[in-house]
């Protein structure tokens, strides 16, 4: 079960940092947009962007998802990838989280095959 501190901002207009490790060991950190279920933080890209190769190489990854109302409440996220899903299902979690997000579908080209990863929190920090 994921924290519900981590579950609420996750699926409010929040934005995430996701911090992955390249293969030399040095940390990658992008802005994301984030979404959650009941058991995962969720994050959605694809599988030629360096991101996902980074996790195919160490699934290891911190997402910390701050509060766009207050940036002194976050939370963080310490953990694994622990599945992703392709295909269908992950094109239209892209369109949901750009509904989320812009009020539209998805309006970028997508180059590869788009992926939703499923974080698996291992430990939870939160501030405000």
């Amino acid at each position: 079960m994921l924290d519900d501190r981590a579950k609420t901002l996750a699926q409010g207009k929040n934005f995430a940092a996701l911090t992955t490790l390249l293969p030399s060991g040095q940390p990658m950190t992008q802005v994301m947009w984030v979404d959650a279920n009941d058991e995962h933080l969720l994050i959605n890209t694809e599988v030629g962007r360096q991101k996902f190769a980074n996790i195919r190489h160490d699934p290891r990854v911190t997402v910390t998802v701050i509060d766009a109302d207050n940036p002194y409440h976050y939370v963080e996220v310490r953990g694994r990838v622990q599945d992703s899903v392709t295909g269908p299902v992950a094109r239209q979690h892209i369109d949901d989280l750009s509904h989320k997000y812009t009020g539209a579908p998805y309006a970028n080209p997508i180059q590869t095959e788009r992926v939703v990863l499923h974080i698996a929190a291992e430990r939870v920090r939160a501030n405000g």
